[in-house]
């Protein structure tokens, strides 16, 4: 069997094993999150770059209420010396407070963080005082692999112990699938697959709930349809008006 088609049988696999295995955390997310857009709350979605913020924002067929959430704090001192010796502060985590009391995060939203490893200090920091400031958490992230590696938080604490809620998608330690003779190391990841499998899953439940509670939210169309300019409009307008 080709390698191509030996990938693609183990994706199926992984959703079908999601699907059995995860569905109480799907279905707890959605309804997390469909309570706090039927109070007119918003769904920020932070994530290390592996493709879910992107995939779950701004998408035909997907909410006007899920949000990127970026934060950065960007500082240039190049010193090589500097930079060749241990930093004795740690990692510099204390922007984040602030970041997060100025964006557009507020009491009632909900966050979901994205991380494969779940190991990296901002990320954790960013569940911290999340929940600090009484907003409810998610972790989208692979517990198999994230319980191996070693936290660089000061607290010692992985993503998926920071949050309140955890979608751990089927994703070995490594993440790369196949050993491929000739290769050194395991090729094909399957994280951004399953990440954003797991969060269109709770995009689905998230719908149910709310046309059920009679709160259809408010979704994109493709801006490619004829007149697609004007229907995005509407959309947006739509949505401003009713905060879901």
């Amino acid at each position: 069997m080709s390698l191509t088609n030996t990938y693609l049988d183990e994706i199926q696999a992984r959703i079908a094993k999601m699907q059995a295995t995860r569905m109480s955390q799907i279905e707890a997310a959605a309804e997390l999150c469909a309570n706090s857009l039927m109070k007119k709350g918003v769904i920020h979605i932070h994530d290390t770059g592996h493709m879910v913020s992107s995939e779950l924002v701004n998408r035909a067929g997907g909410f006007l209420a899920f949000s990127r959430l970026y934060l950065s704090m960007n500082i240039d001192n190049p010193n090589k010396y500097r930079a060749s010796q241990p930093n004795p502060n740690g990692p510099q985590l204390g922007f984040m407070p602030y970041a997060l009391r100025a964006s557009n995060v507020r009491p009632g939203d909900v966050i979901i963080i994205g991380s494969v490893s779940g190991r990296t200090a901002p990320q954790v920091e960013l569940a911290l005082q999340a929940r600090e400031m009484g907003i409810p958490t998610i972790a989208l992230t692979a517990v198999a692999h994230s319980s191996k590696l070693t936290s660089e938080h000061p607290t010692g604490k992985r993503l998926f112990e920071a949050t309140d809620l955890v979608l751990d998608h089927p994703t070995e330690y490594g993440d790369a699938m196949f050993e491929v003779p000739g290769l050194a190391y395991p090729v094909i990841p399957s994280s951004g697959i399953m990440g954003a499998v797991m969060l269109w899953s709770v995009a689905a439940g998230i719908i149910e709930r709310m046309v059920a509670a009679g709160m259809p939210p408010t979704v994109f169309r493709s801006v490619n349809l004829p007149g697609g300019g004007d229907m995005i409009k509407a959309v947006e307008q739509e949505y401003v008006e009713k905060g879901y």
